[in-house]
């Protein structure tokens, strides 16, 4: 059906974000709604639910990285799908300003209902250089760039003679202590010592590895002793964990500035031509530009039933759950009386929030958000993982077959449970798949060789120059205490920052 008849002449429940909370929402309502002569719209400028924790395995080649999206048109198909950006909601008079992808037109789109589970994103800080040198970890094109650049740099420093140029492309330093970092820097060392023991000019020791946490200890998700056995697992593998540290600046793509957070005397410099930011997450900034009530932090206010609540009660007709809404956390257990976010809540809150919607609609009573948090579970590469389950700490192969059960399970629908399970079964069998892909950055450059038009060789870098797509700036200074929140089975999150 053509977009612009459905947007004027049929009830509509606008789904904003096709994320966990999204898709779950989207699935649980879209028969009822249909039946009763209405149309569920989902908008998200992808056609596709990233299942965020599967991020750092996919840059450690343990999962293909479609294995690790849920794709919206394939599993809702009673649903309209809009790949398209939200750029404002006026739910004062129920439309939002949509942006097509690829500098599309743009729509004004009417609905009677809204849900905001737009999620959230990559927070940067401008440090200068920054943008200029880094790659986040937000998003499946990140996870997968992140993996063939690796296993490039690999290939390339095999044949460098220069031997400052050959440290920097086997120095990767990841910044953020959160589960993100952890389980990003342990699934690519593990990728990369594989990869080198099948190069005959290289040796394990030719490679480095550094985190960089502002805070005293990584991983504020679990009990303070198991992030410290954490730390020793990590520098028993030869990874570098500098705490008490921040990024200060990046001078020339790869001289990285650390900083002292005690006194913010200089910490050295790391010269690396792989840099990777798993410093925290934010609430998708579009949402400053509608008049839904939002906290401090940007995220969207609900009540417990996750009806969007002002100071005058609940707003007729909108909804908000997942990382971009602030939950209340009835068991008491969450930092600020908030919901942690994570995939843990966000599967919940989706069920929860579908129910209550389809309630209000025939009448019926609605119910409060309410789990208790189950714990925290971490990959740390092949058979090693850390776990801390109702209180109960556990780490090694025991932790990290947790961890895989748990997010194989999670991952909705039992089609990508069982590719993503497939997955981990050949590398079993056949090892890691440690393949670069070398063009996929730009696809274009066998063909203009072809054409005799190739440009001028010149030495590769891991960003652009326009940064990561998904970062958001903000006017604080540089990464300061708290890591990057996994949005995975999880704990209390870091303080505010």
């Amino acid at each position: 059906m053509a977009f612009n008849h459905l947007a004027n002449d049929r009830p509509r429940i606008l789904v904003v974000g096709g994320g966990y909370v999204g898709l779950t929402v989207a699935s649980r309502i879209q028969k009822d709604v249909k039946a009763s002569g209405g149309v569920v719209t989902v908008v998200d400028p992808n056609p596709y639910m990233t299942y965020l924790p599967f991020l750092p395995e996919v840059a450690g080649g343990s999962i293909e990285s479609r294995h690790a999206v849920v794709p919206l048109r394939q599993h809702l198909r009673d649903s309209e799908i809009l790949a398209a950006h939200v750029e404002k909601i006026d739910h004062r008079n129920r439309t939002a300003t949509l942006r097509g992808i690829d500098a599309g037109d743009t729509y004004e789109l009417t609905y009677d209902q809204i849900v905001v589970a737009a999620g959230s994103v990559t927070r940067a800080f401008p440090i200068p250089g920054l943008a200029d040198a880094a790659i986040g970890m937000k998003s499946i094109e990140e996870a997968e760039h992140v993996r063939n650049w690796v296993l490039e740099r690999i290939e390339v420093a095999s044949l460098l003679k220069d031997e400052d140029a050959r440290r920097r492309a086997l120095t990767f330093v990841v910044v953020g202590g959160g589960f993100a970092g952890i389980e990003t820097i342990g699934e690519i060392e593990d990728m990369a010592r594989d990869a080198v023991e099948r190069t005959s000019q290289l040796r394990s020791s030719d490679l480095r590895f550094v985190l960089v946490e502002a805070m005293g200890r990584i991983m504020p998700e679990v009990p303070e002793a198991r992030a410290e056995s954490v730390v020793a697992h990590l520098r028993a593998r030869g990874i570098e964990v500098l705490l008490n540290t921040s990024l200060g600046e990046v001078e020339d793509g790869h001289t990285l500035k650390l900083v002292n957070m005690s006194d913010k005397s200089s910490a050295g410099v790391v010269e690396a031509d792989t840099l990777i930011w798993t410093a925290g997450v934010q609430a998708a900034p579009f949402l400053k530009n509608s008049d839904l009530p939002l906290d401090e932090r940007g995220r969207v206010r609900v009540g417990a039933d996750l009806r969007v609540t002002g100071d005058d009660g609940p707003v007729e007709g909108a909804w908000a759950a997942g990382d971009n809404a602030a939950v209340p956390d009835l068991t008491g257990g969450g930092v600020g009386g908030f919901c942690v976010p994570n995939a843990q809540h966000a599967s919940r809150q989706g069920v929860r929030l579908a129910k209550n919607l389809l309630a209000s609609r025939s009448g019926g009573q609605l119910e409060d958000y309410y789990h208790e948090n189950l714990g925290a579970v971490a990959g740390l590469g092949a058979y090693k993982g850390v776990a801390n389950i109702k209180g109960r700490s556990f780490e090694g192969p025991l932790a990290w077959l947790m961890h895989r059960l748990y997010h194989g399970y999670a991952i909705p629908t039992a089609e990508r449970s069982a590719r993503v399970g497939a997955n981990w079964i050949l590398s079993t069998v056949f090892g890691r798949d440690t393949t670069p892909i070398r063009h996929a950055r730009d696809p274009r450059l066998p063909f203009l060789a072809a054409t005799g038009n190739a440009p001028e060789a010149k030495k590769a870098r891991l960003s652009p120059g326009l940064g990561s797509a998904r970062c958001v700036l903000s006017r604080e200074g540089t990464h300061r205490a708290g890591g990057s929140r996994r949005p995975g089975v999880g704990g209390p999150p870091p303080a505010p920052q």
